[in-house]
């Protein structure tokens, strides 16, 4: 089975979080976890995220640390990903040396090309649909997908609304990774791993 989800955090971690992540990962479906938490102090951070590496090594999902590359370099994560606003490029890629970048590219070409210049491991685009994550979110349409399909080499990540309904269109596209994170930690008729299962 092809492993094409990238999994994020919800927004909060309570202590229940970590059996459904258990459990979220045991269908073998995900590739990516990504720690995304913006509220947070950073030693409680360091504490919850020692916690999940321990579950994604467990499952050998790779675990990716959101915008903080001296975090991911001290907890030996599998690498970090970052948006525009996170800081240099140059300086994350120094640190993480043989680590995972991913970078943030919207609906740009030219960001996208800036990724491939500055060593990224994968590229990630979106946001393709309303998302609850960042409902104020740039739109992003199909096209770019068609573009990086043909001029990119790495591994396309998609993000935005992503759901049972419309992931297969973003893969038929061009997309490698479906970055996905409300359906399943916030979905209203489906428990975490239940939601998982829907995509194949």
């Amino acid at each position: 089975m092809k492993k094409l989800v990238y999994l994020i955090s919800p927004n909060k971690i309570n202590n229940k979080f970590y059996l459904d992540l258990d459990k979220v990962l045991s269908h073998k479906n995900v590739s990516f976890f990504q720690l995304r938490l913006k509220k947070i102090k950073k030693n409680s951070l360091f504490k919850v995220a020692n916690k999940i590496k321990k579950i994604t090594s467990k499952h050998k999902v790779k675990f990716i640390i959101n915008d903080n590359f001296i975090l991911a370099s001290r907890i030996k994560a599998d690498g970090c990903h970052m948006g525009q606003e996170d800081g240099s490029f140059k300086i994350a890629r120094r640190e993480l040396k043989n680590k995972i970048l991913g970078i943030t590219c919207h609906n740009s070409k030219t960001l996208a090309k800036n990724a491939i210049i500055n060593k990224a491991d994968y590229l990630a685009f979106g946001s393709f649909y309303n998302s609850k994550l960042k409902p104020k979110a740039k739109k992003t349409n199909l096209n770019i997908l068609r573009w990086a399909k043909k001029n990119i080499k790495k591994p396309i990540v998609v993000i935005g609304g992503i759901n049972n309904l419309n992931y297969k269109k973003l893969i038929n596209s061009g997309a490698k990774y479906i970055a996905i994170s409300s359906f399943i930690w916030d979905n209203p008729n489906l428990k975490p791993e239940l939601a998982i299962k829907k995509f194949r």
